[in-house]
């Protein structure tokens, strides 16, 4: 079997479109060097299928094989699997401590410590006028101070407890929101599911759909910080065993029993179908809620505890309610006394015993739930600062995978042009040789 005369002009041909489709590729790279999520790309050559050249090809009669060129087997993007894993897993956590850092923190700016509306600072006022009175029992103007003391106490316990009581409502109405049609994870629901079938139609046709596969991964990278992600190729098998949809994957969310994404369905989960620990923002906000309930579980037991203490050494009571949310005064200046009931002028054992709680059960128990919320919110704090830290490490390894570099870019560019610059030559070379061929063989006198 002779070798087709055409063979060197096809073999040279495939060398121009080899560097042609790399040059491409590279031109691709560096448009999107700023387009959020892309991935670099890189046409991946292989040899062409050689040429079997028949008996007597070579001198000692034997067949052999003739190379043909190069040919682009795929266009590859670079990414890791398992940096991706290690980036959503710590976006997630970052979107659940900085939700939680940040609720925490108006909460504790409620407390206004070491201000006037400081609850502390108005307990110890209100032990200040009992220590008033008992210095002056019968004097009129120290009973009021010890009413207005209690009132400015009374409504100081109901405003913490409701603005407390706010933060818990708006964290759990949140969740509800964040689900609900308007918020942010439907609509990456509804492109996943769309993109489930852009691509398997992609894959089906043998084609390698990049751009899309990027898209999906960025809109993954998105999801992470509202909750738990975990991705899985579609179960479905065809007929012959195999996937029955390649290119499609499901997608589960915040531990949710029923997928996100099936196949090209997107299923909202509902705040009562995620798990306990659905991870991320919506794992922050549900422990901001479940913290504030407990804040104001601590702060009614110490209402109630200031109430039946106060009253219990009073004739007449102080306080009325069950708890901070409805604490109120009922004594007024007239009901108010210095000393025991059937005492005489002067007494002032009642003001006295009342001026010694300050320090006692109350004031204890209002310097523990202080700490007890500094310390979730530093501790919120940190796990921030740590997530947030290694996420950008990780970045910057994903970048170095995944990223455009111009200077790399810059050096491939050259390289692929020299390439193509000499298959540019071997063509022009294989025309004239063919040229000559055909045009001149035979003819005399050339």
């Amino acid at each position: 079997m002779s070798i087709p005369a055409f063979t060197g002009l096809n073999t040279a041909l495939r060398g121009v479109q080899a560097q042609q489709a790399a040059l491409d590729t590279i031109a691709h790279n560096i448009a999107n060097v700023e387009t959020p999520g892309y991935s670099r790309q890189e046409a991946v050559f292989s040899s062409s299928p050689t040429l079997r050249v028949g008996a007597g090809a070579k001198a000692d009669g034997t067949s052999a094989q003739l190379g043909t060129g190069v040919e682009v087997l795929t266009y590859r993007r670079l990414r890791d699997d398992f940096l991706d894993l290690q980036y959503r897993t710590q976006n997630m956590a970052a979107g659940e401590s900085d939700v939680e850092a940040k609720r925490l923190g108006l909460i504790q700016s409620d407390l206004a410590t070491n201000s006037s509306g400081d609850l502390g600072k108005l307990l110890d006022k209100f032990w200040s006028s009992w220590d008033t009175l008992a210095a002056n029992p019968s004097d009129a103007a120290a009973k009021a101070g010890v009413v207005g003391a209690a009132q400015t106490l009374a409504q100081r316990f109901n405003s913490l407890d409701s603005d407390i009581a706010s933060a818990g409502t708006q964290a759990t109405s949140d969740v509800t929101d964040m689900l609900g049609a308007a918020g942010p994870i439907k609509p990456i629901a509804d492109e996943l599911a769309s993109l489930n079938s852009q691509i398997n139609q992609a894959m089906g046709q043998g084609m390698a759909p990049n751009d899309l596969l990027d898209r999906r991964d960025l809109l993954l990278d998105q999801l992470s910080q509202y909750g738990q992600v975990s991705v899985t190729a579609d179960p479905t098998v065809g007929a012959d065993g195999n996937p029955a949809y390649p290119g499609m994957i499901q997608v589960s969310f915040g531990g949710a029993s029923t997928p996100l994404v099936a196949q090209t369905t997107a299923t909202m989960p509902t705040a009562a179908t995620l798990s306990a620990t659905p991870g991320g923002q919506l794992q922050g906000l549900q422990d901001v809620a479940t913290k504030a309930a407990g804040y104001r579980t601590t702060l009614a037991t110490m209402a109630a505890s200031l109430m039946s203490s106060v009253n219990s050494l009073t004739s007449s009571p102080i306080f009325s309610g069950t708890g901070a949310n409805d604490i109120a005064v009922v004594a007024t200046s007239s009901t108010v006394t210095a000393g025991a009931a059937g005492a005489p002028v002067g007494d002032n054992s009642v003001a006295s015993a009342l001026a010694r709680l300050r320090g006692g059960t109350v004031d204890q128990s209002y310097a523990g739930l202080v700490q007890t919320i500094g310390s979730d919110v530093q501790a919120a704090t940190n796990a921030n600062t740590t997530a947030t830290s290694v996420l950008g490490s990780i970045t910057a390894q994903r970048q170095s995978v995944s990223g455009v570099s111009m200077d790399e870019e810059m050096s491939n560019m050259i390289r692929f042009q020299r390439g193509y610059q000499a298959a540019a030559r071997a063509l022009t070379t294989m025309d004239d040789l063919l040229n000559q061929l055909i045009n001149s063989t035979g003819r005399v006198g050339l």
